[in-house]
């Protein structure tokens, strides 16, 4: 039997219409305890590197989610917790730029400058051959999904 792994799913995800941010988060949904809409709705507003600005990369700004929901605080005075989250994202940050050489999305893409729109583009054929997006939606979800295999998330 074939398993599919989260980089799969989130590779899907995107193919599906998903933005980046919400592939990969919607690819742990399950883990997150939030059913599919859920997530796509709490991501969808990261996907073009943040409201199409191009900023961080959307794939990254999904593994900042996940990670946060599973290894986060909601006590603003657990400086120990923020640390080890902090010390997390860094962790995947620099493996993310020593990969893909940025995290940035514009780079990423080869843009100089930020769209002049925030209007999606037409999923065509076009699109997904000049985008790096779906194979980053795979490489963020796996490597992810790794980080979480490897430090599981304590049931607190």
């Amino acid at each position: 039997m074939n398993v599919k792994t989260k980089g799969d799913i989130a590779y899907e995800n995107f193919l599906k219409g998903y933005n980046c941010t919400q592939a990969v988060t919607v690819a742990f949904a399950e883990e997150l305890g939030l059913d599919e809409k859920r997530a796509a709705r709490l991501s969808c507003g990261f996907g073009g590197g943040m409201g199409r600005m191009r900023e961080v990369c959307g794939t990254f700004s999904g593994i900042v989610m996940v990670l946060s929901a599973l290894y986060g605080y909601s006590d603003p005075k657990d400086t120990a917790t923020k640390t080890a989250l902090y010390e997390k994202i860094r962790a995947l940050a620099a493996k993310f730029r020593e990969d893909n050489k940025s995290i940035i999305c514009r780079e990423l893409l080869g843009l100089e400058k930020a769209e002049e729109s925030a209007a999606p583009e037409p999923r065509t054929p076009e699109y997904y051959k000049k985008r790096p997006c779906p194979e980053l939606c795979r490489y963020a979800a796996n490597i992810l999904e790794e980080f979480i295999k490897e430090n599981p998330v304590s049931q607190s």
